[in-house]
């Protein structure tokens, strides 16, 4: 065992841990979880932990469900919502085959496969996430709108307000398992809120937002709210995105700043940008891989629907953020149609896939947009070279499935089940009859 391992086995005793959670994820996004006792840790740091494959969505058929999951030392934390007595830890694992092969189910492996390409050519790849989300007073039920946990809006401080003790306790969470937040505040709809994790390399990042998604749930129910990252919860008020900041390393040096460029943007953020432009719709699929996210890019205001980039221009799918002046570390680029509901390690390695095509076919990067997208007419995108994401999830499956990028980037067993279970979920979507039909026909019909 190495000194991660050895460090996590001493902190057992240390902090008391009780049980041990390893997390993994499925190819959907949901976390995963199985409690070991401390005696078990150290097998499981050699061997792995033993379970069935079969059960897990998208990880295995019948006929090959025996897998492991090996705990990543360097991902060990204590859980702080479970109490003051006996400590529970976590770490997020790596799911390998019987023979110690890495399973090419796993979306933490396609990820860490992905940025393995990118090093090869020198880079590290680093993400921002801005992470959207709504408290609702409760679960829906009998079909009933769900009720915003406040009426404030963008940047309403309310002293009173759940969202404002809410967001400090989320955050104190956070901090003290390593996660580190660089600003929280109310979001545009009533209950909606926003907290932005500091950036971090992709992979630590993947995980920081597994570990989000439990806290921020975890504070909530222990506050009597509840919290849901769905992207368009409600018709008339905004979607939930996660707006996510993308950058380029080249050891400490930052590959998308170029001193006096347009922009301070190098060459190599130039055709990183123009790879996402070109690549953005056979992404959107798992970029916004459910029903409901094509509410949200449909929504207009901060849920892009057009295909271009614009320098500080929040219409745009990518964004160039404003330059400071002596933080060229700081440069970067925005893509802003991501879901807070995404896989965020699948989400990633497409990114990222995409921007690398860019820099390794030399692509040129369109004119940018400076207008507000939304306002120009059809004919006016068309003129501007101004193309549509996916209106619909059907559609994106269909440009998915005809993607050499996405099927390399995920790997055949990964691409196949991904495509199968959304068109299973578009089958069941389209043949529902929603309340907005009944209010429309039945009056008239």
């Amino acid at each position: 065992m190495g000194k991660q391992e050895d460090f996590v086995l001493r902190a057992l005793e240390e902090r008391d841990v009780r049980f041990v959670r390893l997390w993994f994820t499925d190819v959907l996004g949901y976390l995963k979880s199985v409690a070991v006792a401390p005696a078990e840790l150290e097998g499981a740091f050699s061997e792995g932990i033993g379970f069935d494959g079969s059960a897990i969505e998208g990880f295995a058929r019948v006929y090959e469900a025996d897998m492991l999951a090996k705990p990543d030392a360097s991902t060990f934390q204590i859980l702080p919502w479970r109490g003051d007595g006996a400590a529970t830890a976590r770490m997020f694992c790596d799911i390998v085959m019987p023979d110690g092969s890495a399973s090419y189910a796993d979306p933490r492996f396609v990820l860490k496969r992905t940025l393995g390409t990118a090093a090869d050519q020198g880079f590290t790849f680093y993400t921002h996430p801005e992470i959207e989300f709504y408290l609702f007073r409760d679960r829906t039920a009998d079909g009933k709108p769900p009720e915003p946990a406040d009426r404030s809006g963008y940047f309403d401080h309310t002293s009173q307000g759940v969202g404002h003790d809410f967001r400090r306790e989320a955050i104190t969470m956070l901090e003290s398992m390593g996660i580190s937040v660089e600003f929280s505040h109310h979001e545009g709809g009533p209950g909606q809120q926003e907290i932005d994790l500091r950036y971090a390399d992709a992979l630590s990042t993947a995980d920081n937002i597994m570990t989000f998604r439990v806290v921020v749930k975890e504070v909530a129910l222990s506050q009597g709210v509840y919290a849901s990252f769905m992207p368009k919860p409600f018709t008339e008020f905004p979607g939930s995105g996660m707006h996510t900041h993308l950058s380029l390393f080249e050891g400490d040096r930052n590959a998308f700043f170029e001193a006096g460029a347009e922009y301070h943007l190098s060459k190599t953020g130039r055709a990183f940008i123009a790879g996402l432009l070109q690549h953005a719709a056979e992404i959107t699929a798992v970029t916004n891989q459910w029903v409901n996210s094509y509410k949200r890019l449909a929504g207009g205001g901060e849920g892009p629907a057009y295909v271009c980039w614009g320098h500080n221009n929040r219409s745009a799918l990518v964004r160039v953020p404003m330059y400071k002046p002596t933080k060229g570390q700081s440069t970067r680029v925005e893509l802003r149609s991501v879901d807070s509901s995404a896989n965020p390690y699948l989400a990633f390695a497409v990114m990222l896939a995409a921007g690398m095509k860019g820099i390794e076919e030399s692509y040129e990067l369109p004119a940018g947009a400076e207008d507000d997208v939304w306002s120009l007419s059809e004919p006016e995108r068309r003129a501007m070279g101004i193309a549509p994401l996916p209106q619909n999830l059907h559609e994106a499956i269909g440009l998915m499935e005809r993607s050499e990028l996405v099927a390399e980037t995920l790997g055949e067993h990964v691409f196949d089940f991904f495509l199968r279970n959304k068109r299973a979920e578009w089958e069941e979507y389209r043949q529902q009859v929603t309340e907005y039909e009944r209010a429309r026909m039945l009056p008239v019909m």
